[in-house]
């Protein structure tokens, strides 16, 4: 049959696709255009609760499956936000390089000053940059070296090279950057091993996050390695296969978009702005049921609260009765495209919202991987 519209829809497709490809650029304009949120009054409650909640606190009742719990909890300003960013005494923060067949990237390695008197192996946490940082910025925004000093455990902050991306995005979107075995999470699984191999490190406890289009190379390195790390941190990211193109990218960016399912049963820890309007928080939500998926049954508690004098949050968790998290999620109200509780010091950071790197320490070091993944996924 004739069809007298099919000329004219793929001439409309043809600059669909045109203008796709501009919008990245634009979007990507967004995220480097102010690397400071606009700050927003927040309203304080005349009535707040006497009891003091922490996020990680316990209640004494099992998780019913769909439980709701709403709580008016105020919890203090997180200590991220107030953090020293000065390297300790006794403590180190280094430039690298690693070289593969798959690439070269530079990366900064911080080292505790418990690392040399430690009894013990120490964890690791690689941590991925958004569009437009750099390492030492990611860390200073992020706090995590000052929990490295409380917790003990290493940071390797791989960076993104200029020649690679433009404005120095992880290229999760495209498709020879998605899979084990090549391109950038070859890489940075490599740099990861690497780091492992060198330094007094736990490989059964090695983690990894990131934010924005690192929150989404995180989540594929993750669940493509498996046997590397046993927890991920996805901060204002996007599920893994959310995009296979550049032409894809603005429409999983700001509409969202479910990616791939995957049957690796991979922990993780979810941060969105619900006023995010770089990456729909929509795609928050869709890591958490692709995180989901992979599990039989999970118990669900939700519970909301508000930071003193900050942003309100709603914190779900699924968990086994009232065992350790598997899945969890925060959403933080008010918040846009920043890393919640993060140092002022550093870009792209929102000091209002609760503790992000906390959190993600907090969730990271209730999971390690086994000897037998280690042994059956390495390459």
């Amino acid at each position: 049959m004739h069809d007298p519209f099919k000329r004219a829809r793929a001439k409309t497709q043809r600059k669909l696709r045109r203008a796709g490809v501009a919008a990245i650029t634009d979007i990507w304009g967004t995220i480097l255009g102010s690397s400071t949120p606009k700050k927003r009054k927040v309203k304080i409650r005349k009535k707040t609760a006497n009891k003091v909640v922490t996020p990680s606190s316990r209640s004494g009742k099992a998780a019913s499956s769909g439980a709701k719990v709403k709580a008016n909890a105020r919890i203090p300003v997180p200590a991220t936000s107030r953090s020293q960013t000065r390297v300790p005494q006794g403590a180190s923060f280094k430039n690298g390089s690693h070289e593969t067949a798959f690439g070269t990237r530079s990366y900064k390695l911080y080292v505790p000053a418990a690392a040399k008197t430690a009894p013990a192996p120490l964890p690791l946490i690689v941590m991925l940059h958004g569009c437009g940082q750099s390492s030492t910025d990611f860390a200073r925004g992020t706090g995590m070296n000052a929990l490295a000093e409380e917790f003990g455990f290493l940071v390797l902050y791989p960076a993104q090279a200029r020649d690679a991306h433009n404005h120095r995005c992880w290229n999760w979107y495209k498709r020879g950057d998605q899979k084990r075995g090549a391109g950038e999470p070859a890489l940075l699984a490599d740099m990861t091993r690497q780091i492992i191999a060198d330094w007094r490190v736990d490989p059964a406890r090695v983690y990894v996050a990131g934010l924005s289009a690192g929150a989404a190379a995180a989540l594929i390195l993750a669940t493509e390695y498996p046997d590397i790390f046993a927890a991920v941190g996805v901060h204002s990211g996007l599920a893994a296969g959310a995009a296979r193109d550049s032409a894809a990218v603005p429409r999983a960016m700001q509409s969202g978009d479910p990616g791939q399912r995957h049957d690796i049963q991979m922990p993780t820890i979810i941060f969105h702005g619900d006023r995010d309007k770089v990456i729909n928080p929509r795609n928050g939500r869709f890591i958490a049921i692709r995180a989901l998926e992979a599990y039989d049954h999970l118990d669900r508690a939700e519970k909301t609260g508000r930071i003193a004098g900050g942003r309100e949050f709603t914190r779900t968790v699924h968990r086994v009765g009232t065992g350790r998290p598997y899945i969890e999620q925060w959403v933080v109200h008010g918040s846009g495209h920043a890393w919640s509780g993060g140092h002022d010091a550093g870009g792209y950071t929102d000091p209002t919202g609760p503790d992000a790197s906390r959190e993600m320490v907090r969730f990271f070091l209730r999971h390690r991987t086994t000897k037998k993944r280690r042994s059956e996924a390495a390459l």
